[in-house]
């Protein structure tokens, strides 16, 4: 086991490793062996409150720090995820039932956007905005909004936890930071002990590991942050986009989705197999932005369906520690008993199973489900694992309307020897984000990334990343005399 689940298995407030005071642990689990990686204590609402006041105490002082300075911060934190590549790799196996592969890309995409972060600290600029009175001069600054609050989930938490603390401290405000109970060292522990090892004042980074069982809605109602920035399920992200809206703060969620991958009737097959596979089955679908529908033209069904039933049959499921293991368990068995009851729910409905995985204790095997009644409701929610569904479509006008009946709208992809046609398609599809001829599951650095319906507010990344944790200070000045009507 890394040493990295003792060494880390506490709190992080105001510089400080600490044991939490709470009257329970939770305990870190492996969910391929179940195997105990650490104890935690939980933080209680005092230690909440004492790290969001270490926090504000701690950002003015940096964000009057040259930016320069501040980069240099996030520089040594690249280089030391660099070091610590296998270290890094290893927790995330265990912790999260990782594949080598599902690693290999959350660590590839972090150290994307940490590139992004040594920029973002040169981004803010200011404007001189005209003024119709005469000697007068219109200042306006772009400033850090203090002290931002990130909640981060289970299924990508180094990076998903980096994409917001990262960015949110180059532009000169203070985080704390509160992990998914089911991933406190990846998404939590570990992201602060990268950032203290590089130098960042103590304070400006806090780790809470708690529950909301015994915290309540203490860490998005606390006085001090003035951003929440929330990644999870849309059922919660609803619960704090209206804690936030009651006491004035600005959240940032990015939630789940109902992604569609559709082959129209000009693809190329087998590149859209292999397309949509990668989109439902990376990291065991439990990804945002999956594939839980592939919609495949009449015309092309058969031959689709064939190759895509066929490559499935050839994921290898079992330990994320081998590295020829493509599907490893989901994060929890609440998770793997659910999957298994919508497999049931749909067959019951009246589905076919092409491919019916079976499931050990967290580990879930591929099911590939065709003719789910064009009514149910598996259709329209978010699946969370390795589930799929194929659903037939007769022309562009039925797909457009299949992909938009979903209370979602995150990601999805379309595939066609036309890339205008397939711009167009995109076009008409209710999502903050479509691609065409690629997979469901992107993000890059520059690119803004959230969706719509209830997948959502807000964006990250690039310009949009400055937009969410800063915020804009009109400062006039008369350099004549104003006149006064009394």
């Amino acid at each position: 086991m890394s040493s990295y689940f003792t060494d880390l298995a506490q709190q992080y407030i105001g510089g400080e490793w600490r044991q939490g005071t709470g009257s329970w642990d939770i305990i870190d689990f492996n969910p391929y062996d179940d195997e105990k990686l650490a104890s935690i204590t939980i933080a209680t609402v005092a230690e909440v409150d004492e790290a969001y006041k270490a926090a504000a105490q701690a950002q003015r002082a940096w964000a009057d720090t040259n930016p320069y300075a501040r980069r240099a911060v996030f520089e040594k934190v690249l280089r030391l995820i660099e070091d610590r590549e296998q270290e890094i790799t290893d927790v995330i196996i265990a912790e999260l039932g990782g594949t080598y592969l599902k690693a290999g890309f959350e660590l590839h995409l972090a150290k994307e956007f940490l590139r992004e972060s040594i920029q973002l600290a040169l981004r803010p600029e200011g404007r001189i905005i005209p003024s119709p009175t005469d000697g007068k001069e219109n200042r306006l600054y772009r400033v850090p909004v203090g002290v931002v609050g990130v909640i981060s989930p289970f299924n990508f938490p180094f990076l998903l936890s980096l994409k917001s603390v990262a960015p949110a401290l180059a532009l000169g405000n203070a985080v704390v930071l509160k992990p998914h109970q089911n991933t406190p060292i990846c998404g939590g522990t570990l992201v602060a002990k990268l950032f203290e090892d590089a130098g960042l004042p103590g304070g400006l980074l806090n780790v809470v590991v708690t529950d909301i069982a015994e915290i309540g809605d203490a860490f998005i109602e606390h006085p001090v942050p003035k951003v929440i920035s929330f990644t999870g399920s849309d059922k919660v992200g609803r619960h704090v986009a209206t804690v936030c809206a009651s006491h004035f703060k600005r959240s940032i969620l990015e939630l789940g989705g109902n992604s569609a991958l559709v082959v129209l009737d000009d693809a190329d097959i087998d590149y859209a197999v292999d397309a949509a596979v990668f989109s439902r089955f990376v990291h065991q679908g439990q990804v945002c932005m999956a594939a839980n529908r592939v919609l495949v033209d009449r015309s092309v069904e058969a031959e689709f369906t064939e190759k895509f039933v066929a490559k499935v049959r050839t994921l290898k499921s079992g330990d994320p520690r081998d590295p020829q293991t493509v599907i490893g368990p989901v994060i929890n068995s609440s998770q793997a008993d659910a999957l298994a009851a919508t497999v049931e729910q749909a067959v019951a409905e009246g589905a076919t199973a092409l491919v019916r995985g079976t499931t050990t204790d967290n580990l879930v095997e591929p099911s590939v489900l065709k003719g789910v009644p064009a009514d149910s409701p598996l259709l329209r929610q978010e699946v969370f694992g390795p589930v799929v569904f194929l659903v037939p479509f007769d022309g562009e006008e039925e797909a457009v309307r299949i992909v938009n009946d979903t209370p979602y709208g995150l990601s999805g992809a379309v595939h066609t020897a036309d890339v205008e046609r397939g711009v167009a398609f995109a076009k008409r599809i209710d999502t903050g984000m479509f691609h065409v001829n690629d997979g469901t599951v992107h993000d890059e650095p520059l690119v803004p990334f959230g969706g719509e319906k209830s997948s959502g507010l807000g964006r990250l990344n690039g310009e949009t990343t400055v937009d969410a944790f800063t915020t804009q200070k009109w400062i006039s000045v008369q350099h004549g005399r104003s006149g006064f009507p009394f």
